[in-house]
């Protein structure tokens, strides 16, 4: 089915989800053919936890950013929309937001058509964090209490998440062709621009919360395609970029309630979008018409906080277990080595600079203690997890643990040699550093704007 061409009044954005996931060409073609005002893509998230953003590593592999890049830069130059890339690099830090200016610049210049470039940090300094502390700036958010100035210290980064005001004021205030920022609210890179233009708020942040993972938002689910959206002055139109897929007025409304913890109001940097009103209706088996949104305003401007610092390293071992009578004795089994370990390393290497942590798949692995099937298995998966202070201790408990896992006398033993079966050699695996959120906050940010300007480069 052909997708039809941009209407008079109709703002077109399409969004891919997240940059390095990939997506069709083909749907990327078509959008381009409709006419577009506007790129958006989300480049990172928490969701893969707090190693990326302490670490200053990216979350997706290079090459699949750049093939991304290279699509989304050739669609920019042939449309003339602009491309809104917020979160860069996957945690938003400065390191995350170079190393993405750094493939972008890469790009232009193997296609030799200049672009002006809307650069936005957001990473926070830590004397600027300290003075908001000590002011009561700073305030709890989804965990309880404040934030230590120690905590602000061990931070290898803090983040704030901006809103949509820093990246309208960025495209109203310059001439640039592509913004690109560090954390970001997601749905802020997407209800921007047509902020920017007059657009109603409510329906462009909503718009911005259903495009933001792309395809999650249409049938067959999947999150590596496009999804595209008409805002125009009263609602807004949510479609798919291929004819496999269709968006559905379940699928469009489930999304709206994606990462939600209340299902009719959404919270973000400036005001609370509320979907009391909120109506989704079938234009035909394909479209969505979503009307009815409203953003209430918030007094009191503050931005999400998000800080990481080192927590130890991580030293695993993998293995199976088909013995029934030790699978039912597990619990026993396990708090068995946890004690004899402290008994081995002590008094070298004390308990409180390790904690193993045992993951039991295909028993309760993945929702532990609220798992409600209580049959035993004929076999499990155990991961073994240890974060010790040095990766020398982690190693040196993850050692013991695998050594004492495999040999462990239990009621009912059958067998004289091991009793897990090891995939690898060796069966320690280091992982490297551990990093765990210090800071999860919110801060009053009076002017975002300003705290939050951009910069203006040329790259050819």
């Amino acid at each position: 089915m052909r997708m039809q061409p941009r209407q008079e009044g109709e703002f077109t954005v399409i969004s891919c989800g997240m940059l390095g996931y990939g997506f069709p060409e083909i749907s990327l073609e078509r959008a381009v053919g409709v006419g577009l005002d506007l790129i958006a893509v989300d480049a990172g998230s928490t969701d893969p936890g707090p190693y990326y953003l302490g670490s200053g590593k990216p979350f997706c592999n290079d090459a699949m950013v750049r093939r991304d890049l290279e699509l989304l830069l050739d669609a920019q130059i042939e449309s003339g929309a602009k491309l809104v890339i917020g979160s860069a690099g996957g945690a938003g830090s400065d390191v995350h937001l170079q190393h993405t200016l750094n493939i972008l610049r890469d790009c232009i210049a193997r296609r030799g058509t200049p672009r002006k470039l809307a650069v936005i940090s957001s990473e926070m300094g830590k004397d600027e964090l300290r003075a908001a502390l000590r002011a009561g700036k700073i305030h709890a958010f989804e965990t309880p209490g404040l934030p230590s100035e120690e905590d602000i210290d061990q931070a290898a980064h803090v983040v704030a998440q901006i809103g949509v005001e820093p990246i309208a004021a960025a495209i109203k205030g310059s001439d640039a062709d592509i913004i690109v920022s560090g954390r970001a609210w997601d749905p802020a890179n997407i209800a921007a621009l047509p902020v920017a233009r007059g657009y109603d708020r409510g329906l462009a942040v909503h718009a911005g919360k259903i495009l933001e993972c792309g395809a999650l938002a249409a049938e067959p689910v999947g999150g590596a395609d496009l999804l595209m959206g008409r805002i125009r002055r009263d609602d807004f139109i949510v479609e798919p970029c291929t004819d496999t897929r269709a968006c559905t007025v379940e699928s469009v409304a489930a999304h709206t309630m994606y990462e939600k913890t209340d299902p009719v109001l959404l919270p973000g940097p400036g005001g609370i979008s509320d979907l009391r009103q909120t109506r989704f209706e079938a234009l035909d088996e394909r479209r969505v018409r979503v009307s009815g949104t409203r953003h209430i305003h918030d007094p009191v401007y503050r931005v999400k906080l998000e800080g990481a610092r080192l927590a130890g390293f991580r030293n695993i071992v993998i293995g199976g277990i088909r013995d029934p009578g030790m699978i039912r004795q597990i619990d026993e089994i396990q708090q068995g080595v946890v004690a004899r370990i402290a008994q081995m390393l002590s008094p070298r290497i004390t308990t409180d600079q390790y904690r193993i942590r045992f993951h039991r798949y295909g028993l309760d692995g993945v929702m532990g203690r609220l798992e409600p099937v209580k049959a035993t298995p004929h076999e499990i998966g155990i991961l073994v997890d240890v974060v010790g202070d040095t990766a020398e201790i982690a190693a040196a408990a993850a050692g013991a643990a695998r050594s004492l896992l495999l040999h462990w006398s239990y009621p009912g033993r059958v067998a004289t040699a091991g009793n897990v079966a090891l995939p690898f050699s060796p069966a320690e695996i280091p992982a490297g550093q551990v990093f765990e959120f210090n800071i999860y906050h919110l801060m009053e940010m009076p002017d975002p704007v300003a705290r939050f300007g951009w910069r203006l480069e040329e790259a050819a």
